[in-house]
């Protein structure tokens, strides 16, 4: 049933070009895709250019009777607002149109809320809704009595009962999720120290939802590990991604790196969810190397690149090496886009595994800077460092002498400063 009251949900979407946005018609139609995401149909379109919002109703008069005309004519039952309305907006639009009235921030908690799969993007999301809901608490309450179920009322994580909380025992919900969310942070940062004592190189997967960054690192994974149990959920559509994966690519010449891949980014990302998702989001800042995912089969897509760099921006992430990945090229109308800027630039489809060999090849020029050729003799009764270096590090030729193995190999520099003592000359 409560299925059924979601498709049934028609909406009006409503935005203000506040002096001349460029990327105000863009901004809509991502807001019809997020309502689509939310299997809402949108039935029309209402936009104003304005100086400044109207305080009261974020739009004018006549274009709130615009909305009212639109909502008969179409048989709709929801009106969504492409930026975040304040309390007193949510009351006064409500009481006007006679309709449920919410936010392009609670969409996105929406889907954050349907997506969430571990323990933690659930906790991250609850905190990052309630914390939304605490100062609009009356117009909420009002809402609900107006239509149940649907997005907007219909969350995982804030149902009916909760919006009927009070503020105290909302802040105390808070409080106590917050608690909870620490210990996994904790036990995440803890998982960070002992992959950095690996020493293995970390490669971050960034970019706007849906450019395909969960099916690039599937296109890896599926190259260099024997399993297919480690490949991540994929799929088109609007932040399928929450949770932060990691896996370990192991390349044929015994280097390894770990890539992880990350939530994607959106234009006017709520602020509730990047602080919410900041632990998340400091897997990044650990990087060695950046690829930026870009799905340049979307005529947007410099604007999404923009968006990226902002977010990024935004969290304190800007002193990371970065690679430009031009996903979607088998989908792409025209010629491939020029280079956005000094950076480097590959140009692949991870569905259908073009350009991945162009792509480890970038990578490898980035991460393996450190790695030094060298001949080593190891004497016989030291057996278990050829060992741990046939292991570790590329061993390109191996002769048997009166005094020892001679290793001709390329290993990492932390290796051939502890090991500097059998470097022999050739």
């Amino acid at each position: 049933m409560e299925q059924f009251m979601e498709q049934q949900q028609k909406a009006v979407i409503v935005g203000v070009n506040l002096n001349h946005q460029k990327d105000f018609e863009y901004s809509m139609e991502e807001l019809a895709n997020l309502a689509e995401a939310c299997n809402v149909e949108v039935v029309g379109t209402v936009t104003q250019n304005l100086s400044r919002v109207n305080t009261s109703h974020y739009i004018g008069t006549g274009k709130l009777q615009d909305v009212t005309a639109m909502l008969e004519e179409q048989g709709g039952n929801l009106v969504i607002f492409n930026d975040e309305l304040s309390p007193s907006q949510i009351r006064n639009l409500e009481s006007d149109l006679d309709v449920k009235v919410i936010d392009r921030t609670i969409l996105i908690l929406d889907i954050f809320g349907e997506r969430a799969r571990t323990r933690e993007a659930q906790l991250q999301v609850e905190v990052a809704q309630l914390q939304y809901m605490l100062p609009r608490l009356v117009g909420l309450r009002e809402s609900l009595g107006r239509q149940s179920g649907g997005v907007g009322t219909k969350n995982k994580g804030v149902g009916e009962k909760k919006l009927e909380l009070d503020r105290r025992r909302i802040e105390e919900k808070i409080t106590m999720l917050n608690k909870e969310l620490e210990v996994l942070v904790a036990h995440r940062q803890t998982q960070r120290k002992k992959r950095k004592k690996t020493g293995l190189p970390i490669v971050s997967l960034v970019g706007y939802t849906n450019a395909g960054k969960s099916t690039v690192m599937n296109a890896l994974v599926e190259l260099y590990t024997e399993t297919k149990d480690k490949l991540v959920f994929e799929k088109n559509m609007l932040f399928a991604t929450l949770e932060t994966s990691v896996r370990s690519i192991e390349l044929e010449d015994n280097k390894s790196f770990l890539l992880t891949d990350t939530v994607g980014f959106v234009s006017k990302l709520p602020h509730h969810l990047v602080k919410a998702f900041r632990s998340t989001l400091e897997e990044v800042s650990e990087a060695d190397l950046l690829l930026h995912v870009v799905d340049c089969s979307n005529p947007e897509f410099e604007q999404h690149i923009r968006i990226t760099n902002e977010t990024l921006k935004a969290i304190g992430i800007e002193e990371i090496p970065m690679v430009y990945i031009f996903n979607k090229v088998d989908l792409r109308e025209g010629a491939a886009p020029e280079n956005v800027s000094n950076t480097d630039t590959v140009y692949i489809s991870a569905k259908k595994k073009w350009g991945i060999d162009e792509l480890i090849s970038m990578i490898r020029q980035h991460i393996f800077k450190d790695y030094v050729q060298c001949i080593m003799r190891i004497p016989y009764d030291q057996g278990q460092l050829v060992s741990y270096l046939n292991e570790n590090a590329h061993v390109l030729d191996t002769s048997y002498e009166s005094d020892g193995t001679k290793l001709k190999l390329e290993c990492r520099t932390s290796d051939y400063m502890k090991f500097e003592h059998l470097v022999v000359e050739e």
